[in-house]
């Protein structure tokens, strides 16, 4: 997959881009990952690629020509999504995530400021994603978050085939609990079904305590999540718990 990212501070990414899953994914060559400063397409002595609102209210916006000219000269005559990264965007989810890693190539825009000029937004824009409803200063955070999402959905990239099948939301639900060496640690136990090396005893134990899980955490998925027979008798087991 190829990803490229449009801001003003490529520098940002750097420390995070080049380590763990991310770094690996480049180096196996599942992705091609390529910053590109929006200020070097800016014209004139000094590079401008950000002004005052019309209007006023505060605040800079970033101009259209340098961002046309980047997302022009970057994608070329090939076709690929182009999100902008806004807390005016859709909620990125993992179905989200899902969906942009079918993509063979994004490209990213990173907002700043107060903003993109709203013609960005009509003629260059076909997605736009927020990581949630909350500002923060660019969206260079944000598109560090979508990349990391969308490559580990990447065949490859966490080394076994379905290791992320199971993630936190991968399934509609949260993970249960995990444990390792040592057994007991200042009183606290692994639970004992965890060490009897029965598979679907095993199983059935990771299953409830994703569902009990979300039952106390996010109760919200669990109206969208695949559930079971089996799954939807435990949680009426939590239910009438609870009442009691």
């Amino acid at each position: 997959m190829r990803i490229d990212v449009l801001t003003l501070f490529p520098q940002m990414f750097d420390g995070y881009v080049n380590e763990s899953i991310l770094g690996r994914a480049q180096d196996a060559g599942l992705l091609a990952l390529t910053l590109h400063n929006i200020r070097d397409y800016a014209e004139g002595k000094h590079q401008i690629t950000d002004l005052p609102p019309f209007g006023g209210s505060g605040g800079m916006v970033l101009k259209p020509e340098p961002v046309f000219a980047a997302v022009e000269s970057v994608l070329g005559d090939e076709a690929a999504p182009v999100i902008l990264l806004t807390p005016q965007g859709r909620p990125f989810t993992q179905k989200v995530a899902a969906e942009l890693a079918a993509n063979e190539r994004l490209l990213l825009l990173c907002g700043r400021y107060e903003g993109v000029d709203e013609r960005v937004r009509q003629a260059l824009v076909t997605d736009e994603i927020s990581i949630g409803d909350y500002v923060i200063t660019g969206g260079e955070l944000a598109a560090m978050v979508l990349i990391d999402a969308v490559t580990r959905l990447l065949p490859g990239a966490l080394g076994a085939e379905d290791a992320a099948e199971s993630d936190s939301h991968a399934t509609g639900l949260l993970e249960g609990p995990h444990y390792t060496r040592p057994v007991e640690f200042r009183g606290m136990h692994v639970p004992e079904v965890l060490r009897s090396g029965h598979a679907a005893n095993i199983e059935r134990w990771r299953r409830e305590s994703s569902l009990r899980r979300t039952w106390e955490r996010r109760p919200d998925l669990l109206e969208t999540a695949a559930l079971s027979a089996e799954d939807k008798a435990f949680l009426a087991r939590l239910a009438l718990e609870e009442q009691l």
